[in-house]
């Protein structure tokens, strides 16, 4: 569902439906960009902004960098976790997290990534109620086991219209100290399927592409996760509760 105006009334924005790779990535990288507007309820200056490109115009979401709050657990740069994200699924041959690039814009260098057009109403907790979900969702609960998600919320799982189901705000990741809270637990216990196992593994050799990224020891942490949920071969589960985000959605 696209945002809506201050009257109500649906916005119209360009969006391109099931891009190629290359293609979103050109767009975003290239293209002129418009803000649109502040997307509500984001704790860091989070906009919705247009991005017209001779080949393609596209709605996406800005996060400039000095929109971010200070943390005391992360480094300034939340954004760089956001292209570090989408670089990691894509090493892991996983269409999970939407093309994302860093560049300068109209409020300074952050991440663009692109705007997945889905209905808001639907999130993890309504999503994993259908089976014919579970591939992809299994898939962003192994990826956040690894990339070490602090806020993976169910609100964080979008169905797009064009079938795939993206995991979105990926700025709290990566941290070298285990640090996972994530709604993704209904798979506790259930064993990785080989497909999984194998992607995962991929991971234990953390892709050159994060070098520019994420700092060594950050690096050292996300192979040591790898390998060891490549081993475990199952799905690990949080008998104490304690590793659930707040609010959940």
């Amino acid at each position: 569902m696209l945002p809506r105006s201050d009257e109500g009334e649906a916005l119209t924005l360009p969006v391109i439906a099931d891009p190629p790779t290359h293609l979103a990535l050109s767009v975003l990288s290239q293209g002129d960009i418009t803000i649109l507007g502040r997307m509500p309820y984001s704790s860091n200056a989070t906009f919705l902004v247009r991005i017209d490109h001779p080949t393609a115009s596209t709605a996406a979401i800005y996060k400039p960098a000095r929109g971010e709050r200070p943390l005391w657990d992360f480094p300034s740069g939340l954004y760089r976790r956001e292209v570090a994200a989408f670089e990691l699924s894509q090493a892991l041959g996983w269409r999970i997290i939407p093309p994302t690039v860093e560049r300068d814009g109209p409020l300074g260098v952050g991440s663009v990534q692109l705007f997945i057009d889905a209905d808001v109403a639907e999130h993890y907790f309504t999503l994993v109620a259908d089976r014919r979900h579970h591939g992809d969702l299994r898939r962003i609960c192994a990826f956040d086991l690894v990339a070490n998600n602090t806020d993976r919320k169910s609100g964080h799982c979008l169905a797009s219209r064009w079938g795939p189901i993206y995991g979105i705000d990926q700025g709290l990741c990566f941290a070298s100290d285990f640090k996972l809270r994530t709604v993704i637990w209904d798979f506790g216990g259930e064993p990785l399927d080989d497909e999984l196992r194998a992607a995962v593994g991929l991971a234990a050799g953390p892709p050159e592409e994060l070098a520019q990224w994420l700092r060594p020891d950050e690096l050292r942490a996300l192979a040591e996760r790898a390998e060891w949920l490549a081993e475990f071969g199952r799905f690990p589960e949080d008998d104490g509760g304690r590793r659930w985000p707040w609010p959940l959605v």
